[in-house]
């Protein structure tokens, strides 16, 4: 645990040398000029306060100078503390800045499927809590860089005065790493068990604030303050173990410099009778015990903080090792004003263990062709769970394939960069996501997009009408994940989101479920017009109205492209298509039976 400290903390000295440098210069300073105070008044002592006892009088001249001394010492001591601080703490906030940054663009570079192994709540921690137990020993460490430069000018001070009470300093010192090395090994298993626990108490309520919809209507407050509370408690309780170690060692580390300050008073009493030392030397040395007391600590509290930095450090490093980057190519796509072809060439997919959607031995995608026509739109249909959202996230490559090709204008995706990718493709997936901000802010996404190309993305998208009857327009503020807003609503906004970049590839994954069918239409009519924003168009769809309204129909079932045709064709020829459609066609026609009104209320 020692050895993995120092490695951190020298991982800290390189990547911040400039701040490290000027709270190292401010600790050394203040440590040399801590042992010169130590001389300083013991020749005062030895030169001032006892020759004014013996004589009665105190001189002046004398006085002054041994003010001025005593004046100027402390002095050059406030600057170096200054510098120590300073330098000290910059360093600390800027590696916290540095390493939180990191380990979000990493979180940003790694593919959805890594996300989809690890909880929110961790990856919240990493970001947060880890980064700053990694550094947590920053604050401390110059102090102790300078208290080791003291040790060793204490020492050696110690044996030029007097190398009998030498001896007392070379025996409290290595008592004190000893004990501060106990400390960090009873330290490290708890401080671990600690921080593991501050990740999950996070986690769950990530979980709860995220489904907080769901506890309320299904009357589960209770159960999830039961759960959080349990969670929390163990964080309590392994919190209290580690402070309890503290509260065994705190003591002892306290004590030892005070009991070197009296062990140096007994023997340096005993070496002035014998006439070895004067008082002055007797003084110097028990006052150099006793500003040392403090700045020894300085050591104690990096060690004592080591192991939590240590675990800090390896979390962090989890995530900024963490393997799977999607490397983009250097190939870009021309003919920007026109629709993009898409292909999927024999592809195959299958989730990694302990993905959300991972089936074990199975892949997910077995041989998937079909190809969307620049211009044209496809309809992906098949039951729940048939890789239909596997497909739409291929295709916005959000994943890549096991095996096969997928495809834009003949290109593999792989070779695209990814300026070129994101200019192109734009997925609109199933659970829309809308930021706390304006209207404008979450279609424009700082992307330069002007208010013209917002209102036409709006109009494309039917949501221009529910828009113009905000008070503010444009600039409404929707609240967290759009919480003004109806899901229908901001379904239509991420679609408009997605159409004011100007893509060539329109993907919709099951995007207009929580619109009114007759809006689903008029948005893919809409989009299909000869005066509209062109685009390929590959949708998710359920309802036969909209299949109906593509070119062609690509029919899935467990991973497989079981069939293609236009609508009509694959009602003919694919019982499979016909039964799922019909029954979706019926569930429709039940819920609108459901919702009929006559004078006397509602009838089933």
């Amino acid at each position: 645990m020692l050895l993995k400290g120092l490695r951190v903390l020298g991982r800290a000295i390189r990547d911040e040398p400039h701040m490290f440098a000027v709270s190292a210069a401010g600790s050394v300073l203040f440590s040399l000029l801590t042992i010169a105070t130590a001389f300083v008044s013991g020749e005062v002592v030895g030169s001032v306060v006892v020759p004014a006892i013996d004589n009665r009088h105190v001189g002046a001249g004398a006085l002054a100078l041994g003010g001025l001394a005593i004046l100027a010492v402390s002095l050059g001591k406030i600057l170096g503390i200054f510098g120590r601080r300073l330098g000290a703490g910059a360093m600390q906030f800027n590696l916290q800045a540095r390493y939180r940054q990191a380990v979000t663009r990493r979180y940003l570079r790694l593919p959805l499927e890594w996300h989809q192994r690890h909880a929110t709540g961790t990856l919240l921690s990493n970001a947060n809590a880890d980064v700053e137990s990694a550094w947590y020993p920053i604050a401390p460490f110059p102090f102790a860089v300078g208290t080791v430069v003291m040790l060793v000018a204490a020492v050696v001070s110690l044996f030029v005065t007097d190398w009998v009470m030498a001896l007392v300093g070379v025996a409290i010192f290595p008592t004190l790493l000893g004990v501060n090395v106990a400390y960090s090994r009873r330290m490290a298993p708890r401080v671990a068990r600690s921080q593991q626990l501050r990740a999950e108490v996070s986690a769950v309520a990530h979980e709860s604030f995220d489904g907080a919809l769901v506890v309320k209507t299904m009357g589960r407050e209770a159960a999830e303050t039961e759960r959080f509370a349990a969670k929390a408690t163990e964080l309590r309780d392994a919190t209290i173990r580690v402070g309890r170690i503290r509260a065994l060692f705190d003591p002892v580390l306290d004590a030892l410099p005070s009991i070197g300050t009296l062990a140096v008073l007994v023997v340096g009493g005993w070496r002035f009778r014998q006439g070895a030392v004067e008082v002055s030397e007797v003084v110097s040395v028990a006052f150099l015990f006793t500003v040392l007391a403090f700045p020894v600590r300085a050591i104690g509290w990096v060690l004592a903080e080591l192991p939590r930095s240590v675990v800090g450090w390896e979390r962090i490093r989890h995530v900024l090792d963490a393997e799977g980057d999607m490397a983009y190519g250097t190939t870009e796509l021309r003919d920007e004003q026109k629709p993009a072809a898409l292909r999927f060439d024999d592809v195959h997919f299958a989730y990694q263990p302990g993905d959300a959607d991972a089936r074990p031995g199975s892949d997910v995608l077995t041989g998937v062709s079909f190809d969307v026509p620049a211009g044209r739109t496809v309809a992906l249909v098949g039951p729940t769970g048939s890789g239909k959202s596997t497909v739409a996230a291929l295709a916005a490559r959000l994943a890549d394939p096991r095996a096969g090709t997928v495809a834009l204008d003949d290109v593999d995706v792989r070779e695209l960069t990814q300026e070129s990718l994101v200019r192109t493709a734009a997925l609109v997936a199933q659970v829309p996501f809308v930021f706390d901000d304006t209207i404008r802010g979450n279609i424009t996404l700082d992307r330069g997009v002007s208010d013209e190309a917002v209102w036409a993305a709006l109009r494309l998208a039917q949501a221009d009408g529910f828009v113009e009857r905000l008070a503010d327009g444009l600039d409404t503020t929707v609240g967290e994940r759009g919480t003004s807003l109806s899901g229908g609503q901001r379904q239509r906004l991420t679609i408009a989101r997605a159409l004011a970049g100007a893509p060539r590839l329109l993907v919709l994954d099951d995007a207009t479920s929580a619109v009114d069918p007759r809006v689903e239409a008029a948005i893919l009519a809409a989009l299909r017009r000869d005066d509209a924003q062109q685009a390929s168009i590959l949708v998710v769809a359920y309802r036969r109205a909209t299949i109906a309204l593509a070119d062609e129909v690509v029919y899935l079932e467990r991973g497989r492209v079981i069939a293609r045709g236009t609508h009509q064709e694959l009602l003919e020829t694919a019982p499979g298509y016909a039964d799922l459609v019909t029954a979706y066609e019926k569930a429709e026609a039940e819920r609108e039976r459901e919702h009929v009104f006559d004078e006397g209320g509602v009838t089933a």
